[in-house]
């Protein structure tokens, strides 16, 4: 009996499971990320105590604001709004019950229990009571009690957090305003309601009846963003985390070191470590800032353009605009996500946290950025054709950036092309490598494919007066590519500009 009734809960998706699919907000680049899981479950934790601790900031506002409260809800209920959380209780017991309806999902176990357990620093300054009826047992076996959620419905607005696992198997943690994102979540926590608790579901569900999730005003996605870049808890630095003994530390796509007699560590030299936090040139630092400064805006921007086009009856110019602008933000979040990136590999911490090499398919990974590619390809009047081989096998790198630096690299490849050439995409199987070739052929052999050359900003960009577009310098983007696993070959052809060779090792 205890298999037939727990084999639905299979078939029900996570909190993390529908805001990966649905494209919640991340906060990948206010901050450095590790690739590695032991260094991505500490930032993802970070990331989720500085969730939790904004989203106590907008509660507070919402208790100490009586017109919060919907009227016809408030003569009976005196509730501003309702939180759906679990495995454990996020928040512990006052008399600030008054204000917020908690209902906990729990699977029986204890905190310690729990992946990641919790951390001390949870913040404190708003604790909410939870009435004797207000656990939901969940089934065992359930895959929700892998997430550690939130989910907050009130008159203002909707919110869901998650701290899980993305597409990549990786720990992230995960938010969203998205009305129909927080109904699906809502939908699948209902039928576990259904499942487990059916006595609590006319009761459960009257009261979301009452608070229905609801668009925000954008100055509370903006108020959020900031309360949550603010609450970042300060990162653990990478040269502390240290292998316990007998851990491998070795790097696939580095050579194995030689053996050699261990010998006690010297004693860390204050003068020297201080020196080395020194180390960082001043552009890099600022380059930090912009990247951070400029992805926060647009982050907020996409948010809302989101979710304007879901709503229904829009005039087809007002979604094409839309559309437009949402692609814009897209791209340049990505490119100052790569040049964030970029600029953690070429500090110190490179050698402290090398990027997750392992079973990486390319094939996946081109299919997927062909259509953008094709997309940004037709808006710069060029014609690209992509040649993949029949059966592609796999190679060593990082899944979770592949992608994302193919697509910096092509974006800068064709960035400076005249309009009307040809670029070519073409994988060949290479001895025991994967190698990705980019060409170009101008419409007119006498046209220069770059009329003016780059300029050089600082250590690591380059800049294009023509097209005002900022990019990884050549060294910067190699280094790029062999931190992935791979190489990357530039050859210069008269009268057509450069060739990228890109390798990557086979499994």
């Amino acid at each position: 009996m205890t298999q037939m009734q727990a084999r639905p809960i299979e078939f029900l998706p996570t909190v993390s499971e529908i805001l990966t699919q649905v494209g919640a907000d991340r906060i990948l680049a206010s901050h450095p990320v590790s690739t590695t899981p032991p260094v991505a479950a500490r930032e993802a934790e970070r990331q989720w105590q500085a969730g939790l601790s904004a989203l106590t900031s907008l509660l507070h506002r919402i208790a100490r604001d009586p017109e919060a409260m919907q009227p016809e809800y408030r003569q009976s209920t005196r509730s501003c709004g309702i939180i759906l959380c679990g495995p454990q209780a996020i928040w512990s017991q006052t008399e600030s019950n008054e204000h917020f309806i908690t209902r906990l999902f729990s699977s029986g176990r204890s905190l310690a229990q729990l992946p990641g357990g919790i951390s001390p620093d949870a913040p404190k300054t708003i604790e909410l009571a939870m009435p004797d009826s207000g656990t939901i047992p969940l089934l065992g076996g359930d895959p929700l009690t892998g997430d550690r959620f939130c989910v907050v419905l009130t008159s203002e607005f909707s919110i869901a957090l998650v701290l899980g696992i993305d597409r990549h198997g990786m720990p992230a943690f995960q938010f969203s305003f998205d009305p129909q994102a927080i109904a699906t979540v809502w939908a699948s926590l209902r039928s576990r309601v259904l499942l487990t608790h059916a006595a609590q579901l006319d009761a459960l569900d009257a009261l979301v009846c009452q608070f229905t999730p609801v668009a925000p005003h954008y100055k509370t996605v903006m108020r959020f963003s900031q309360l949550l870049l603010q609450s970042l808890p300060e990162a653990v630095p990478a040269e502390t985390v240290r292998p316990l003994p007998g851990q491998s530390t070795a790097n696939p796509s580095r050579r194995p070191a030689k053996t050699e007699t261990p010998t006690p560590a010297p004693a860390p030299d204050p003068a020297k470590m201080c020196d080395d936090r020194e180390e960082t040139p001043p552009d890099v630092e600022l380059l930090q800032a912009l990247a951070h400064e400029v992805r926060t805006p647009l982050s907020t921007i996409r948010t809302f353009t989101r979710l304007l086009l879901k709503r229904r009856n829009l005039d087809p110019d007002a979604v094409k605009w839309l559309e437009t602008i949402d692609r814009e933000c897209s791209e340049q979040i990505d490119r100052f996500g790569l040049i964030f990136r970029a600029v953690e590999l070429e500090t110190s911490s490179v050698k402290k946290s090398p990027l997750h090499l392992t079973r990486t398919s390319l094939e996946q990974a081109i299919s997927h950025c062909i259509p953008r590619w094709q997309k940004q390809a037709c808006r710069r009047g060029l014609k690209l054709e992509v040649s993949l081989p029949q059966t592609m096998p796999q190679v060593v790198s990082d899944p979770t950036m592949i992608d994302q630096v193919l697509s910096g690299a092509i974006d800068n490849f064709t960035s400076g092309l005249p309009a009307g050439s040809h670029v070519t995409v073409k994988v060949l199987l290479a001895g025991h490598q994967l190698k990705l070739q980019l060409k170009s052929e101008p419409p007119n052999p006498e046209i220069s494919v770059h009329s003016s050359p780059l300029k050089s900003i600082g250590q690591l960009l380059m800049f294009q007066p023509e097209t005002g577009n900022l990019s990884l310098n050549l060294t910067v983007t190699k280094n790029l590519f062999q931190a992935l696993g791979g190489k990357l070959v530039v050859r210069n052809r008269p009268h057509q500009g450069e060739e990228l060779t890109i390798f990557f090792p086979l499994e």
